[in-house]
C-alpha cells in the first residue's frame, strides 16, 4: 500500500557553524536596539530572521511510501504434553482457528503461524521452534506473538527479547487450578541377580494442591501376571520390592488410581524392563579318565569368567587299587557325598566327561542326580566308547533323564571318518543355528572330519547334529524343569587342535552349556517382544517348521487385535505401530511376550497441568500476557497499540504498531526562494526604516 506524507526539511546554503555564528552576531546587533526601546527593533529582527531564513533553506518535502504490514507470530504446541491432556488439543486448534480470523480482520497485518514439534527426548523446545520461525521475519515488522501451549516448555531462556517491545501472549488451554496425578521414580533398577531382591522408589504426587495428603491405591503387574494391589501415601517415598525369578528381560507395570478431576492419567503409569543375569555360574565338570579332549572342556569353561569352575579328574579308580598305603598316595579322595549330596544344588550345571559308572557313585548319589535334573538342574554328557559298555551311565539310575541308550557293544561304537552335519531341526535351533562353516543349502560342512560315533537308540529330545551314517550326535532333551545335553562323541577336541581345519569348537560347547543354564537367547521355543520408536516388533522362534499361528497382540488399554506373521531369515516376526504408552502382550496362542511402551518423551509427561508458571517471567518481561482459553471460546480481544502503550488488558491483546515502510519518491518544495526572500527582506527593511525615520 503507498501512502503519502509530508514534512518541513532544512537544506542550507552555509554551514550550520557559519550560519549559527551568524545568528549570534544578528543577535547582539538587535541587544542596543531593545535596550533602548527603538522603534523599529523588532522590525530589524524580522529582517535578520528573514536573512537566516533564506539562507537555512527551508523546504516542505513529500514523500511517497511502500507500507510494509507488520506480522504477528502464533505459534501452536503440538507435542506430547498438550495431546496427552484430556480437550488440550482440541482447545489448542478451536482457539487457534479464531485467533487467525480475528487477526485477519486487521489492517495492514500479515499473520504468519509455525508449529512446535515433538522434541524427542528433550521436552517441549518451543523457544527453538520460535527463533526459527523468526528468522524468517524481519525485527522491525514483528508486532507480537502469540504462543498457544500448555507452558510445559523446556528450553525457556533467561531472557527473550526480540527488540522493540514485542510482546509475547500466552493461551493456554482449559481453566486455572488443573490437578494432575503422577508417578514420580526415585530409583528403578534396570537389572538384577536372579534369586535376590530389588527395590523400586517411587512418589505419587498430586500436582495443583497446596498440601499432599491421603492416599493411592498401586497396581503392580509384572509380565502380565495377577496384578498386587498397594495402597501408599500421597506425597511420599515408597519401596516396592521385585524379586527376580528368573533370567531375561521381564516388564513391571505400576498404575496409580485416577484421582477424580486430573487433567490426565497418562502419566499414572509407569512401566520399566527389569533384565534379570545370574550371578557367577557354579559349574562342577568331573572327567572319568584322563584323554586327550579333557582339556577341551576346562579351557572352555575357565575362559567365562562369569563361570566358577570345580573340576575333578579320576586317575585311580577301584579297580585300580594295589594296596598302596593311603599315606603314600598324592592323590585326593574324590568328594563324592559333599559333591552329590551335600552341595548338589548349588551347581547350576554338572558336565560328565567320559565317566564311567566303576563304583565311584552309588545309585544313591546318581538318583539323586537324576532327580537334580527334573527339579530345574543342567547335565550335559560327552561319552566315548564307555558309554556302550557294562559300566554306561545309561545303566544306571541317572538314565531315566538321558535321551538315548546305547545300541549292543558291537553296534554302538562305530569308527569311520565323517564331518558332523546340523540337521534339518538343527538349523534352526539357536544351539546349532547359523554355525560357522555349517551345511546349509545343499553345501557339504567345511568343518574338519571326527573319526567316532557312539550309535543309540534315541528315546527323547531333538537331534540337533548327526554324525556318521545320519546317526545323532548331538541331542538336547528337557526333563521336568531341568534340562540334557548329550554328546556322542568324544572327538570335539580335533577341531580345538585344528585338524582337517578345525571347526567352531568353542561357540558349539558355549552355546551348549548356556542352554542348558537357560539363556533367554538360546530358547528354541520363543516369543520375544520389544518396542522400539513407537512400533511393536515381535519375533517367534520355533523348531516347528510349519506356518506360525495368528499372533493376539492386547494393546495396554485392554483391546485385542489379530496380525498374522511374516517369514523373515527364518524367523516369524510380527511389525505393527504401537503409539500407546504402557504394557503390550503379544500371544501366538502357546505363548506371551510382554513389551513396555514408555514414553519417547519422559519430560512432556512430568506435568500435563496447563499452567503459566515456566513462562511467566519471560512473559511480564516482554508486556505480553498470559491467559486460559477454557474450550477455546475464551480468546481475548487483539488490539493495535503504539510503542511504549499497555500491550494487554483484562479482556484484550495487543500487537504493536511498527510502521516500517520503503520510500519509493521524493519532491522537495523550497518554502523561501531566494526571489521572495529578496521582495520580503526588501519590504521589511523599508518598512523598518520608515518606522526609524519618525
Amino acid at each position: 500500500m503507498d501512502r503519502t506524507s509530508f514534512a518541513l526539511d532544512f537544506a542550507p546554503i552555509l554551514p550550520l557553524t557559519l550560519l549559527g555564528a551568524l545568528a549570534v552576531l544578528c543577535l547582539l546587533a538587535l541587544v542596543p536596539a531593545v535596550l533602548r526601546r527603538a522603534r523599529g527593533a523588532w522590525w530589524r529582527a524580522l529582517a535578520f530572521a528573514l536573512i537566516l531564513g533564506a539562507l537555512a533553506g527551508p523546504r516542505l518535502v513529500e514523500e511517497t511510501r511502500e507500507i510494509r504490514p507488520d506480522i504477528a507470530l502464533v505459534l501452536v504446541d503440538r507435542t506430547d504434553s498438550t495431546v496427552a491432556a484430556t480437550g488440550h488439543a482440541a482447545a489448542i486448534e478451536a482457539a487457534r482457528r479464531g485467533l487467525e480470523a480475528r487477526l485477519g480482520r486487521l489492517r495492514d497485518l500479515e499473520v504468519r503461524v509455525a508449529e512446535v514439534p515433538e522434541g524427542g527426548n528433550q521436552g517441549t523446545r518451543a523457544f527453538a521452534a520460535m527463533e526459527r520461525a523468526l528468522a524468517e521475519i524481519p525485527a522491525a515488522r514483528l508486532a507480537g506473538v502469540f504462543l498457544f501451549s500448555d507452558g510445559q516448555v523446556h528450553d525457556a531462556p533467561p531472557h527473550w527479547a526480540p527488540g522493540g517491545e514485542v510482546p509475547l501472549h500466552l493461551l493456554l488451554p482449559g481453566r486455572p487450578a488443573q490437578v494432575d496425578r503422577r508417578i514420580r521414580l526415585v530409583e528403578a533398577p534396570s537389572f538384577g541377580i536372579v534369586g535376590r531382591t530389588v527395590e523400586m522408589r517411587l512418589i505419587v504426587e498430586d500436582l495443583g494442591l497446596a498440601r499432599q495428603e491421603g492416599v493411592a491405591r498401586l497396581t503392580i503387574r509384572r509380565d502380565g501376571a495377577a496384578p498386587v494391589t498397594e495402597s501408599v501415601p500421597v506425597g511420599r517415598e515408597h519401596v516396592i520390592a521385585l524379586p527376580v525369578e528368573r533370567a531375561g528381560p521381564s516388564v513391571i507395570e505400576v498404575v496409580a488410581e485416577t484421582r477424580p478431576g486430573e487433567v490426565s492419567d497418562t502419566n499414572n503409569r509407569v512401566v520399566l524392563n527389569l533384565n534379570g543375569v545370574r550371578d557367577r555360574l557354579r559349574v562342577l565338570l568331573v572327567s572319568g579318565e584322563p584323554h586327550a579332549g579333557e582339556r577341551t572342556w576346562r579351557r572352555l569353561l575357565k575362559s567365562d569368567p562369569g563361570v566358577d569352575l570345580v573340576h575333578f579328574t579320576i586317575l585311580r579308580p577301584p579297580e585300580k587299587d594295589d594296596l598302596t598305603p593311603l599315606n603314600e598316595l598324592a592323590l585326593i579322595a574324590f568328594p563324592v557325598r559333599e559333591l552329590f549330596q551335600v552341595k548338589l544344588r548349588d551347581f547350576d550345571l554338572i558336565v560328565f566327561d567320559r565317566f564311567a559308572n566303576r563304583g565311584i557313585l552309588p545309585p544313591t548319589y546318581l538318583r539323586n542326580i537324576a532327580d537334580y535334573v527334573r527339579q530345574g538342574g543342567a547335565l550335559l554328557l560327552s561319552v566315548g566308547p564307555e558309554y556302550a559298555g557294562a559300566v554306561s551311565l545309561a545303566n544306571t539310575p541317572l538314565g531315566s533323564v538321558l535321551p538315548a541308550r546305547p545300541l549292543s557293544p558291537q553296534q554302538a561304537i562305530l569308527e569311520r571318518a565323517y564331518r558332523p552335519r546340523v540337521t534339518p531341526q538343527g538349523t534352526r535351533h539357536p544351539v546349532t543355528e547359523g554355525l560357522p562353516g555349517a551345511n546349509a543349502e545343499g553345501r557339504e560342512a567345511s568343518w574338519g572330519r571326527w573319526y567316532r560315533t557312539i550309535r543309540t537308540e534315541p528315546r527323547a529330545g531333538t537331534a540337533v547334529m548327526e554324525g556318521a551314517d545320519g546317526a545323532p550326535l548331538l541331542l538336547l532333551d528337557r526333563v521336568g524343569q531341568g534340562r540334557v545335553a548329550l554328546m556322542l562323541s568324544d572327538h570335539i577336541w580335533l577341531w580345538s587342535r585344528q585338524h582337517d581345519g578345525g571347526g567352531p569348537q568353542a561357540e558349539l560347547l558355549r552355546r551348549i552349556a548356556h542352554w542348558l543354564m537357560r539363556e533367554p537367547e538360546l530358547e528354541e521355543e520363543d516369543l520375544s517382544a520389544r518396542i522400539e520408536e513407537g512400533r511393536l516388533r515381535a519375533t517367534r522362534r520355533s523348531l516347528d517348521a510349519s506356518p506360525p499361528p495368528e499372533a493376539v497382540v492386547t494393546a495396554p488399554d485392554g483391546t485385542t487385535s489379530r496380525h498374522a506373521f511374516r517369514m523373515e531369515a527364518g524367523r516369524a516376526v510380527l511389525d505393527i505401530p504401537a503409539e500407546a504408552q504402557g504394557l503390550w502382550q503379544v500371544s501366538d496362542g502357546r505363548r506371551s511376550a510382554y513389551a513396555a511402551a514408555v514414553p519417547a518423551n519422559p519430560p512432556e509427561f512430568d506435568d500435563l497441568r496447563a499452567d503459566a508458571g515456566r513462562l511467566e517471567t519471560l512473559v511480564a518481561a516482554s508486556g505480553g500476557s498470559a491467559r486460559h482459553i477454557g474450550d477455546g471460546s475464551l480468546l481475548p480481544e487483539v488490539r493495535r497499540v503504539g510503542t511504549g502503550r499497555d500491550a494487554h488488558g483484562a479482556n484484550w491483546a495487543g500487537l504493536r504498531q511498527r510502521g516500517d515502510h520503503t520510500v519509493t519518491g521524493i519532491a522537495a518544495v523550497p518554502l523561501l526562494p531566494p526571489w521572495l526572500a529578496l521582495l520580503l527582506l526588501g519590504g521589511v527593511a523599508l518598512v523598518a526604516w520608515r518606522r526609524e525615520a519618525r
